[in-house]
């Protein structure tokens, strides 16, 4: 069975956590790796992408990869996919599009990326739900100059949350969390009154300084987030 990158990045951590692998030691090229793991080179890329942002590793065109002299050192974030979030509390996930559409993104969303003046952009509102009750709304815009295939994913099979975290890496990610009052079409899916109080985490991310999404994920009313640092 093939591995995706999640699957190589956190087996060559643990081999870092558990020293088979020590500082300064040489990973095997990217083609040896894709061997070993039966995944494309791209996705071994992915990975390795990830581990250099962490600090993990240290990847040079010409010198390969190695492990940094002090691995693992920095806090990362790691962006959920709702999907395994959900299933990994033992409950059954469901999944429902509520809109996708092009529109010319607000000044909010277009001052977010950082850029001059809002453009097109693909916005996707979308519920998550564990065991059939309402769990997370998400309200998104996605750059799609920047991440074209995503006009061709169907949207009502996959969620975007999903289908990015697995096939579009990012450079930048920017995290705010942050309280707001329900709307009248927040208070309807997710089953809480208007005005009441939810937490959003708002997250937007770049690849090499362009635009790829930013999203608002609005949590039921009740909802914990639990963060590890890594």
């Amino acid at each position: 069975m093939s591995s995706n990158w999640v699957d190589i990045r956190d087996e060559i951590r643990r081999r870092v956590l558990e020293r088979e692998l020590l500082p300064g030691a040489k990973l095997p090229n990217d083609q040896e790796l894709a061997e070993e793991f039966k995944c494309s080179r791209t996705t071994v890329q992915r990975a390795m992408l990830d581990l250099a942002q962490s600090g993990t590793v240290d990847r040079r065109r010409k010198g390969g990869t190695t492990i940094t002299l002090h691995p693992i050192t920095r806090t990362t974030f790691d962006i959920p996919i709702t999907r395994l979030e959900i299933e990994a509390a033992g409950n059954d996930y469901s999944y429902f599009l509520v809109s996708r559409e092009i529109l010319v993104s607000p000044p909010r969303v277009a001052s977010s990326f950082g850029l001059a003046e809002p453009t097109e952009m693909l916005r996707v509102t979308a519920l998550h739900m564990a065991n059939k009750q309402p769990y997370i709304f998400e309200d998104r815009w996605i750059a799609h100059e920047t991440t074209p295939e995503i006009l061709d994913v169907d949207l009502s099979r996959e969620s975007a949350n999903e289908w990015l975290i697995r096939n579009r890496p990012y450079s930048d990610c920017e995290v705010r969390f942050l309280a707001k009052r329900a709307t009248r079409q927040e208070a309807e899916l997710l089953a809480s009154d208007v005005d009441e109080a939810l937490f959003v985490m708002e997250r937007t991310t770049w690849i090499n300084g362009a635009p790829i999404t930013m999203v608002r994920a609005i949590a039921k009313p009740g909802y914990q987030l639990v963060a590890k640092a890594n």
